[in-house]
């Protein structure tokens, strides 16, 4: 449990009961800020319009009542260290400030605000500022990015109050150079008074308050607790050592009979404890961890609207107040320390960081591999799963076999669920796997449209599967169609993807005239086939409609001039068969071909 003393400029109690702050709505009495943390009790009005009858400010418009203030509070500060430097400003989240930051010595020369924001509070935010927000929203729109300062520098900060409702606020610095310069970050010069500033300090702790003075005769102390001063009995010395919340007064007492009083308000803020918290293990799935689900653990019975939770990844981060964490945290793999910091609102130098606790997170298993596979029906089995299984893990199949892959002959669906289990919490993956029996295909028909010297080639089969197409030695291709096939003998593959088998046919490609008009008018007077000539001993043999053979062509016959034995043929249809000597030296018969054809008279 840790408490450093701060030197505060604004808390003020006007009784000890309640606290207030001074206000000042006029930037030419803005009140000093030293060290850290004044806390407001609200603002009513803007007294002198401090912009001149000006429309804007910065992001700042006027309001209803004709001027950019509302109600307004100005306050004045300057650094006494270089560095970054933020603030916080505490608010009610039903409430909608705006502030801007001024850069300046002279409140007549304001100039544009550095920093200025004038957001509406739409997403009900605790905090405005500059910096991070230290509730660990990252998204809050109202807040504006950090100030880099140097030391000796003058800053007028106006806040301003837009609701109808008036709760008040909390300024709080944050920032480096207060974990560089704890104590001097602000220039507490800027504060005249015998005793110092007001002094802000945590339960427990003693201040010594110091009136040493040149040549003084004597000392005298008063204190007001809320019923006005009353001597303190016994205290004549130069300092005094307090314990209590109160506004103190001194009386010295000079050689030439004149006095110097001096006052100065102290306030105590109560000192937070951590309390114990439970270690947490999560899934890695789950995309993040809820910490503010740990608030109330470490809280205990004490007031949430007192005490601030907040929690980091180190223990100096924790000391210093640096990287909060956001609330919807996303961890890495693995286990890790979780720092906790609890701080007074009143005063944020008042906090406990003794306590973390480990947080947990398990590899939810991956599960990676093919959920579509196809076994060739004259295989044994194939291997489906995780070929590479992590040893920390249990596996199980739809199955009942217990490994990350297993051997399968049969159609169907298997799912396979991997588990890791720690610490009292099971992470689990599931992916289904489906198998089908992939057979070898089978051309059931070869459909050739012949248009003479482009002709197409449509490859059909009866059995379903992933299939690829070939003519001749060219390139598959997925299609189970052939453009622009030149005329002759041809041979088409089908292919089964999964390697499950492959079938070749041999065509020939012809083109011949799907009628013919033998009228002697020396246009289509005779038919004939195209295509037949780089076939060995190709024979066409033509037929009427009852199968009588009529004409006998081959490749050095000119064609058939519908006659037989003389005679002219009547207007019908007629067929044909192709005949060939194939490599292999038999006579075969070419099939696929749509072997029909007209006579016209």
């Amino acid at each position: 449990m840790r408490c450093i003393v701060a030197i505060l400029a604004l808390v003020f109690f006007m009784r000890v009961q309640n606290a207030v702050a001074q206000v000042s709505p006029d930037c030419s009495n803005a009140i000093p800020i030293c060290n850290n943390t004044p806390v407001n009790g609200g603002t009513n009005g803007f007294g002198l319009d401090d912009f001149n009858g000006a429309a804007t400010s910065g992001c700042l418009e006027e309001a209803l009542v004709g001027a950019i203030e509302s109600n307004s509070a100005w306050y004045r500060f300057r650094t006494g260290a270089s560095g970054q430097l933020g603030i916080n400003i505490g608010i009610d989240s039903n409430e909608d400030w705006d502030f801007a930051l001024y850069q300046t010595s002279d409140c007549n020369n304001l100039g544009d605000p550095i920093r200025c924001n004038f957001f509406d509070n739409q997403d009900a935010n605790t905090f405005i500022g500059i910096g991070e927000d230290p509730s660990g929203d990252t998204t809050n729109v109202q807040y504006e990015d950090w100030i880099q300062v140097t030391s000796g520098q003058d800053y007028y900060l106006l806040i301003n109050n837009f609701s109808n409702n008036n709760s008040g606020f909390s300024i709080q610095f944050s920032g480096q150079i207060f974990v560089t310069n704890p104590y001097d970050a602000l220039d507490c010069s800027i504060i005249d008074n015998l005793l110092g500033p007001p002094i802000s300090a945590c339960e427990n702790d003693t201040v010594l308050l110091d009136a040493t003075t040149s040549n003084a005769t004597n000392y005298e102390w008063f204190i007001d607790g809320g019923n006005g001063f009353q001597l303190i009995s016994g205290e004549n010395n130069a300092t005094l050592q307090v314990t209590n919340s109160a506004l103190y007064r001194t009386r010295v007492s000079l050689p030439s009979g004149s006095t110097i009083i001096s006052e100065v308000q102290v306030a105590f803020s109560a000192l937070p404890m951590s309390f114990p918290i439970s270690d947490d293990t999560i899934c890695s799935d789950l995309g993040g961890y809820n910490l503010s689900q740990k608030n109330n653990q470490v809280l205990g019975s004490q007031d949430p609207q007192e005490f601030r939770v907040s929690y980091y990844t180190s223990y100096s981060d924790a000391v210093n107040g640096m990287n909060v964490l956001p609330e919807q945290y996303i961890p890495g793999i693995g286990a890790q320390t979780i720092y906790v910091r609890v701080s007074s609102l009143e005063n944020p130098r008042c906090f406990d960081v003794s306590q973390q606790f480990q947080l947990t997170v398990l590899q939810t298993p991956v599960l990676d591999f093919p959920t579509e596979v196809e076994i060739c029906e004259d295989n044994s089995g194939i291997a489906i799963g995780d070929p590479f299984p992590n040893v920390g893990f249990h596996y199980l199949w739809s199955s009942g076999e217990a490994t990350s892959s297993i051997i399968v002959s049969q159609e169907g669906t298997y799912t396979l669920t991997a588990t890791n289990s720690q610490n009292g919490e099971t992470c689990t993956s599931s992916l289904t796997v489906r198998v089908r029996v992939s057979r070898p295909p089978e051309i059931t028909d070869i459909i050739i449209e012949d248009v003479q010297n482009n002709n197409s080639v449509t490859v059909i089969t009866n059995v379903e599967g992933d299939f690829e197409y070939r003519l001749d030695d060219g390139p598959y291709q997925s299609a189970n169609v052939f453009s622009e096939v030149l005329p002759g003998m041809h041979s088409v593959t089908v292919n089964n993807r999964s390697g499950c088998g492959a079938v070749t046919e041999n065509i020939v490609v012809v083109g011949f005239p799907k009628f013919f008009t033998p009228n002697g008018d020396n246009i289509n007077d005779d038919w004939h086939i195209i295509g037949i000539s780089n076939l060995q001993n190709p024979v066409i043999s033509i037929f009427d409609r009852f199968g009588k053979l009529l004409k006998s062509l081959d490749s050095n016959t000119i064609g058939w001039d519908g006659r037989f034995n003389g005679q002219e043929v009547p207007s019908s249809d007629y067929w044909f068969r192709l005949t060939y000597v194939d490599a292999n030296g038999e006579l075969t018969t070419a099939k696929y071909i749509n072997n029909h054809f007209s006579l016209r008279r």
